[in-house]
């Protein structure tokens, strides 16, 4: 008996032992193949050497073991637990040892071959994915043991298979020196994840092969050749192609793009096997200081994509990676940064099929040396460079052949040094025809793009503008932010004003936001759990729920602004001139496959609709298309065009119809509510009497409209914190969420001054300040009525020497049985200042309930933005000028306070908010802050709302 110590093969920096050369990954071919995917036995021990390697031979007694589901991570199936951190090591940091305390799951499964298992030729086990390093056994013979967690390995197992009885042993441990290589901002998860196959290898099968397929977009041509170790023949019958492999050919083709993802399925057939092919020509370059792809200059619209289930974490089964492209598509999403190491290698299989530009990452990230300044970083340390090389070539050699992999990246955050230099250099003589991407590198020596995290604005025009500085190698790259526009919790802001930058200045070829999905774990208890929810003793909170999905993927409203923000067709006009401007901006399509449409609305209601011709312009053309007269017979009122361009027929990722694009063009503008101050104020028992309402007579607060109930009508300026609001740490004190709490915002005291019933007015005159603080807002409520409306003016003068902005600026009170909104504004989904691109314009109705965000950790949302009026409760309430919609069953103050959306409890009072403003969101939860334009400013301010009593029931009901 022998036993495993952690001084061997675990902290060796060495890649491993006893894998195969990696080579390239095909889903199928005519040799057979079985799953050995499952039911698996399952042992956890302590650490690495708790428990010796007698469970590999065949015939060990594991009935009393537990079981756990192959691919999977221990951690989510009852052993253990999941910890989450951004880029602290949650080990000591001493390169290459790890902690004694080594959770190492033994895993077992007992196998027979098929009853039509050639018995000739040879086989190999292959492992997709484990976490962090393996050990492998067949029948009681050892393989070999491996790092490289996201990475492909096979094994030679051909000689060792038996018919019946094969017992597959596989030691997992949690820490290895390979933890260090692989400090990705995610939650740290253990175990088998991806799929374990065995191959059949018959006789001449193919071994690697490299599909070379390239497009001029000058001669219309492509040319293909397939190099292959095992000589053969390649066949593409629509192309009419019959060639030897290593021989190159040209002939016309249809050429591959991220919009028109052209494949033609052909055959590598050698004397033992015929693998499937699917061939996309198209030819990546920097050209011009561009990145180009069949002589076009592309623009990424993308996003990063962490691999992430709420209950099997980065276990993905393939109709949950066809849900992530579909969605990407149906958004407008061209792009995906695999963030960050390569993803299931069906995955890519997927961005060939429907479009997707990617730049494959590889499973490299040392970000925790950080904390000491980039001190021993193995990127820098020629011992590890072994290492670094065997992660670049299992990428490389494994996704080759994907026509959707246009760049190659190095991995991220893990500093500079010498490791790097040698992976590019590899990279490069291997594959010439992709380019290299890689983000902490400032002098761009190993790359081909000059590439960003979370640049401003500001900073973003500079480098478009060509005022950046740098190396002069830098200053010939175009830029892509290979992350921007952090999408946590409410958020991100500012897409749409980065967007126009990227539309403006050639060399900023646009970005990635960060990221896909939250990363919340499904729990009993909490709704979806984040880091420390686990009981971890380092963790980055919500830091891990930072995506365009919530956790069931669902989309979020950042994901609804993205898609708006980046759609390829603008729609603009001008709506006295009838006219709408038409721009196609697709990189390689026209705009044949769309059709449009026109509605024209009176009030937000649809008078006549019909279908609009425009023409199948080429990429970057525009035209001026007439619109309809307006409708004979309109009604009056505030008037607009609503325009959508939408898919023709089906494609393979949308239905016909599917709204690819809109836009709304203004006719008349919208009439602004009046209210004649006829009523007077009349003294009751306690109460004052003006018009349909009641008000306490001695503080003037409002208690009822129309017999309808009203508690607590006064000034707020407070909301719930975004993540986006209270920043990272690493921001230091320009937070507003930290300013505006040591302000006390969130505690305002409302001082009464004076009330006075004048002949036509019922004036309160307030003061609203947090204590210790000279600085507070003068405040003064005026109510008029012409008997039958309500009109509240709300004046505010700041006081005092306010250094921030307001949170938000409006009124807060309280309705009972309010279960339904009415709405005219727009919609349907929340919006703020800078993310209100996606707000269309129109009549809008949901339950109160529906109008909540489910934000992993709560936090102010739901608001709706530009409402001209709002029916809900039994009330009627009209905007001088347009406000903010929010309604919710809780407090702004029980928001604040919650950790998890399980934490508010719905009361008998529904809170609603009418806002004159709210701050911007930014996303400055790591990005920049809201731009200034989007500053609530302290400012002398005045604004109205006109309430009436309604019919209660067709308020609260459909």
């Amino acid at each position: 008996m022998s036993v495993t110590t952690t001084t061997g093969y675990v902290e060796d920096v060495s890649p491993g032992t006893g894998a195969l050369p990696p080579r390239a990954w095909y889903a199928s071919s005519d040799a057979p193949s079985l799953s050995l995917n499952g039911t698996w036995r399952f042992r956890l021990s302590d650490t690495a050497d708790a428990e010796d390697d007698s469970f590999a031979a065949r015939g060990y007694d594991a009935g009393g073991w537990a079981e756990v589901s192959v691919p999977g991570h221990w951690v989510l199936q009852g052993h253990g637990s999941p910890a989450y951190t951004n880029h602290l090591y949650p080990f000591p940091v001493d390169p290459p040892r790890v902690p004694t305390e080594n959770p190492t799951g033994d895993h077992l499964r007992v196998f027979d071959l098929p009853a039509d298992w050639p018995a000739d030729g040879g086989a190999v086990l292959r492992f997709d994915g484990v976490e962090s390093c393996a050990r492998v056994w067949l029948n009681g013979t050892e393989l070999g043991e491996f790092k490289g967690s996201r990475l492909p390995h096979e094994f030679a197992v051909g000689q060792l298979l038996k018919p019946a009885g094969n017992v597959l042993a596989v030691r997992v441990h949690q820490w290895s020196a390979g933890s260090y290589l692989e400090d990705q901002d995610q939650w740290w998860l253990p175990g088998i994840f991806r799929d374990v196959t065995l191959v059949h290898r018959p006789a001449g099968c193919v071994a690697d092969f490299f599909v070379h397929a390239s497009y001029d977009h000058t001669t219309g041509t492509g040319t293909l050749r397939v190099d292959s170790d095992v000589a053969g023949r390649v066949t593409v019958p629509e192309l009419g192609i019959d060639v030897a492999t290593g021989e190159p050919v040209t002939v016309p083709v249809e050429p591959w793009s991220a919009e028109t993802p052209r494949r033609y399925e052909g055959v590598l057939a050698t004397e033992g096997e015929r693998v499937p092919l699917r061939v996309g020509f198209r030819t990546v370059e920097l050209s011009d200081s561009l990145i180009k792809v069949n002589g076009r200059a592309v623009l990424f619209k993308g996003v990063n994509r962490h691999e992430w289930h709420p209950e099997r974490g980065r276990a993905l089964d393939l109709a949950t990676m066809r849900e992530d492209v579909l969605l990407m598509k149906r958004h407008n999403i061209n792009a995906v940064r695999t963030s960050h190491y390569p993803p299931h290698p069906a995955f890519l299989d997927l961005c060939d099929e429907f479009g997707l530009w990617v730049i494959d990452e590889c499973d490299l990230e040392t970000h925790g040396f950080t904390e000491q300044g980039w001190r021993d970083n193995p990127v820098d340390d020629d011992r590890w460079t072994p290492a670094l090389l065997d992660r670049a070539a299992r990428m490389v050699e494994r996704d080759k052949n994907h026509p959707s992999v246009v760049m190659w990246s190095l991995g991220n955050e893990a500093g500079t040094g010498r490791g790097l230099t040698a992976m590019a250099r590899w990279i490069r003589d291997r594959d010439p025809s992709r380019l290299l991407h890689y983000e902490g590198d400032a002098t761009c020596r190993d790359t081909d793009v000059y590439s960003r995290m979370y640049a401003s604005h500001a900073e973003v025009e500079r480098i478009g503008r060509g005022l950046d500085g740098g190396p002069r190698r830098r200053r010939e790259l175009p830029l892509v932010l290979c992350e921007y526009a952090h999408a946590m919790g409410n958020g991100p802001g500012g897409l749409a004003d980065y967007q126009r930058l990227f539309r403006t200045y050639d060399r900023l070829q646009g970005g990635f936001v960060w990221e896909w999905i939250d990363h919340g774990i499904a729990h009993p208890a909490l709704g979806y759990a984040y880091g420390g929810d686990f009981g971890e003793e380092l963790h980055d909170g919500n830091f891990v729920c930072d995506g365009l999905l919530f956790p069931d993927r669902r989309p979020s409203p950042g994901l609804i602004e993205y898609k708006k923000v980046i759609e390829p067709v603008a729609l603009t006009g001008d709506g006295t001139a009838g006219t709408v401007r038409v721009t196609n901006g697709y990189d390689f399509a026209d705009l044949s496959a769309l059709v449009f449409s026109w509605s024209y609305e009176v009030e937000g209601e649809p008078v006549a609709e019909g279908t609009l011709a425009v023409p199948a312009l080429a990429p970057g053309e525009s035209a001026e298309v007439k619109l309809p007269a307006v409708p004979a017979g309109a009604p009056s009122g505030e008037a607009l065009w609503t325009v959508r361009a939408r898919l023709a027929s089906g494609t393979a990722w949308a239905p016909a119809g599917h709204v690819v694009a809109w836009g709304q063009v203004p006719v008349t503008e919208r009439r602004v509510p009046s209210v004649a101050a006829s009523a007077r104020p009349v003294p009751g028992d306690g109460v004052t009497v003006l018009g349909p309402a009641t008000f306490d007579a001695r503080t003037g607060a409002l208690r009822t409209i129309g017999g309808v109930p009203v508690t607590e009508l006064r000034l707020d300026v407070w909301r719930a914190t975004t993540d986006n609001d209270d920043g990272a740490a690493w921001q230091g004190d320009l937070r507003y969420g930290l300013l505006w709490r040591e302000l006390g915002l969130h505690r305002m005291r409302h001082r009464l001054d004076a009330v006075e019933a004048g002949e036509d007015a019922l004036t309160v005159r307030t003061r609203v300040a947090p204590a210790a603080r000279e600085t507070g807002l003068a405040t003064v409520y005026r109510w008029t009525s012409d008997g039958d409306r309500l009109r509240l003016t709300v004046s505010t003068v700041p006081e005092g020497d306010w250094t921030v902005p307001l949170p938000r600026l409006g009124i807060r009170f309280g309705l009972r049985a309010a279960d339904r909104v009415r709405w005219y504004g727009g919609g349907p989904g929340e919006a703020y200042p800078d993310t209100r691109a996606a707000a269309l314009t129109g009549r809008w109705e949901a339950a109160v309930d529906d109008l909540q965000t489910p934000y992993v950790r709560p936090q102010e949302n739901g608001a709706r933005i530009d409402v001209r009026w709002a029916e809900l409760g039994g009330l009627r309430i009209e905007g001088d000028p347009v406000f903010g919609l929010t309604a919710r069953r809780w407090t702004t103050e029980q928001l604040d306070a919650a950790a998890h959306r399980t934490d508010l409890v719905p009361g008998d009072t529904v809170w609603v908010n009418l806002d004159h403003g709210q701050h911007g969101i930014g996303s400055q939860s790591c990005g920049p802050a809201p731009l200034p334009r989007y500053h609530l400013r302290a400012e002398p301010a005045e604004f109205s709302f006109v309430f009436s009593a309604i019919d209660s029931v067709s308020s609260t009901t459909l």
